[in-house]
């Protein structure tokens, strides 16, 4: 990611920027715009793998829940929106016309070359700031493994899946690896 030339811009002038852009895909941090890199051929294709997965498993566990693929934002503050690879949304529905998912519970990054610090630190810790947001997978393509953040009371616990189930619970979804690494 690559900053622009604003500072200091509010989640909300972001957004209303953000809406008159023709191409490219852009993230809003601490007031300061970031354009975001290009993506490879198997990130664009893990995460539809990983909505899929996601998709599915809300399906399948009849939940008032939706998946999305990126494009979605997750407001962290006031100065502050991110847009995770694939997210799921639980609670209040998202509207047909926001830019953002109004209860995040479960956040996802595929990491590429250029994100991996940011998507480990700074992303962690700023997702796990949005009271809504439960799980945050970050998943290393070329490891084959899924970092799974989990809060758990006022803490945030880390499993490394390589293969298997990922437990999504609360809000009870459960996604298998082979899903996403086949």
């Amino acid at each position: 990611m690559t900053a622009t030339a604003a500072k200091g811009m509010s989640a909300v002038e972001f957004l209303a920027w953000a809406e008159t852009r023709e191409r490219g895909r852009y993230e809003l941090s601490r007031g300061e715009i970031f354009a975001m890199a290009p993506e490879r051929a198997a990130h664009v294709t893990a995460k539809a793998k990983i909505w899929r997965a996601l998709s599915g498993a809300i399906a399948k566990a009849d939940l008032p829940s939706e998946a999305f693929v990126d494009g979605l934002g997750v407001a962290i503050d006031d100065q502050t929106v991110y847009e995770p690879d694939a997210l799921v949304n639980c609670g209040e529905a998202v509207a047909p016309d926001s830019l953002l998912a109004p209860s995040p519970s479960v956040i996802v990054e595929v990491i590429s070359p250029s994100s991996r610090n940011i998507d480990t630190d700074t992303k962690l810790g700023d997702y796990f700031r949005v009271a809504s947001v439960i799980h945050y997978l970050v998943v290393d393509l070329g490891r084959r493994l899924v970092l799974h953040y989990q809060r758990q009371g006022e803490q945030i616990v880390v499993a490394f899946v390589k293969d298997g189930a990922i437990m999504l619970d609360p809000p009870g979804l459960a996604i298998e690896t082979a899903e996403i690494f086949s």
